[in-house]
Formats: structure tokens, sequence, C-alpha cells
């Protein structure tokens, strides 16, 4: 099976009613080994592969997470409109616990991650001042419009830490004043190597707290994360049901020409191993390598 959707997040995502004929792939990567197997299935009858970002069970740290086999794997298997469902902490008073964020711009403060795929003899500079796609985001808030009583923000910024702890209440209060919205430990550089990749990107993200900068609470912990996730993981649920029947009237993302004058290092200077390893992103641009299936 080829899934042209892939959602990334929780194993309670390909659970949901509406999904069926889930079949585990593994795929070996040039990058290692994913977070785990993708979970190729039909939603509605639309081929989705689903990929638990942490692994089945929640094995996997934030930043021990492989984001570059993740992508890379999305890839192999066609998807181009890539969906990150994501648990955050909020940064501001409107956006409260349960309520959901079509987020918009990122903050990148993360330190130990690989956040690209062109190294190693070949050089890359994509565009990322919108990191999101604007063209599956838009998609998303249709889908969230759609939904009778749901609280939601059409943009946000998400400051991306680097945990596994989080913020101290300094920390939370300068990503305040940074004018960021929300904070998480997972979407970068996943959103960086999408771009990459030429998959069109968005997040959805799931408040599930006041981050420890707010009044009410002394602290964040994972029992109050873990207590509004339950709550309101039919939220998510319902959305991503209502955006994967709209995407296949998307004919198109700017994501997808996003390596377009992006490759400055010379053809015939790039390693024939490094050129094997990102052949299957560079095969459109007429280099040599494994051609992408899609």
């Amino acid at each position: 099976m080829r899934a042209a959707i892939g959602i990334i997040g929780g194993s309670g995502l390909y659970q949901m009613s509406g999904v069926e004929g889930i079949e585990e792939v593994r795929v070996d990567t040039p990058f290692g080994a994913p977070s785990d197997a993708l979970l190729m299935g039909r939603m509605d009858g639309t081929p989705v592969a689903f990929l638990p970002r942490h692994g089945r069970g929640h094995r996997v740290a934030p930043h021990e997470i492989n984001y570059r086999a993740n992508l890379w794997a999305l890839k192999s298997v066609g998807v181009k409109w890539a969906l990150s469902v994501s648990a955050v902490g909020s940064l501001a008073e409107e956006i409260a616990p349960g309520d959901l964020v079509v987020v918009d711009q990122f903050i990148d403060r993360t330190r130990t991650r690989p956040s690209t795929f062109f190294d190693q003899g070949i050089v890359a500079h994509v565009p990322m001042a919108d990191p999101v796609c604007p063209v599956l985001a838009g998609a998303l808030a249709e889908a969230c419009t759609g939904e009778a009583g749901l609280r939601w923000h059409k943009k946000g910024t998400y400051v991306c830490i680097e945990g596994p702890q989080f913020s101290t209440r300094a920390e939370s209060n300068l990503y305040r004043s940074w004018g960021a919205t929300v904070v998480g430990m997972t979407n970068l550089p996943e959103a960086r190597l999408a771009r990459e990749a030429e998959i069109a990107y968005a997040t959805l993200a799931m408040a599930t707290d006041y981050d420890c900068w707010y009044e009410g609470h002394d602290s964040v912990t994972v029992e109050q994360v873990m207590a509004v996730m339950k709550a309101n993981v039919g939220n998510a649920q319902r959305v991503l049901r209502s955006v994967v029947g709209k995407i296949g009237a998307l004919t198109s993302s700017p994501a997808w020409s996003a390596l377009d004058f992006a490759v400055m290092t010379a053809p015939n200077l790039i390693p024939p191993a490094t050129l094997e390893r990102v052949g299957l992103l560079v095969a459109r641009l007429g280099l040599a390598g494994p051609k992408d299936p899609s």
C-alpha cells in the first residue's frame, strides 16, 4: 500500500473509528530506524500512513527521535501531505487546556538533533520563512471550523524545546516575551526535514496545560497533561477525519518545489555514497540515485 497522506502522532490516532485495514510496514532507511513501523491503513477509504512519533508504548524520548528516518520513511511510501498532531503547553491565556491550535510558525530551541538530510558532501538551503504549508494549514482550519463547539485558534507560534524536562519558569516567561503561543518538544527538526523532503507539513497542536508561567498552577505535571489529552483526544480525531477527506481536493503545495535551486553543490562533486543516501529526495532534480516511486 502507498499513501499520499501521513499522520505523525500518538497511537490513539490510528485506533479511531473510520480507520480500517491497518498493516505494519517496516522501512529501512539510510538514516537508521524510524520510531516504529509505519501503520498503513484507510481512513474512510483514503490511504493513510500513520507513524507513532514516540513508538508504540511511548518508548522514544523527544531528543532521541530519529526525525530523519521518520520523514524519509514517509517519503518512501509516497507521502506528500504530513499532518503532525502534538501535545503542547499554552503560553497564552486565551489558549486554554483542551484548545486546538493550527500552528503557523516555529522557534527552535533544540540543541542535539540532526536537522538536515544534506551533509557529508552535499549542501542545500531550503526556504523556511513560512515553515507550515499554507494549503494544508488552510484545510486544517476549514476542518476545525466545521466542528461545532470546538475551541481552536487559527494561528500560533510553537517554540520547540529540547526536553525531556519541562521549561523553567524563567524560560516560560522568556518564550512569552518572544510572542510564542505554545511550547512543545517534537515539531523541530520535524518541520525542517519535511520541507527538505518536499512534503507539505502542518501541525494540529492540542494544549494540555498552561505552562509554568501561569499563576493558576505551580508546575506542569505528566498527570495533568495525560488527563487533558484523554479528555480531548476525540476533538483531534474528528478534525483529522474531516481534513483527510478534504486533502483529496488539494492539487499543489509550495513545499513540493522546495529543492528548486536549493542544492548548491556541483553534481560531479557529490560523493556517490552521499548521493545514494539522499537519492530519494533529489531524484526529481535529475541527480542520480534511486527514483522517488511516487
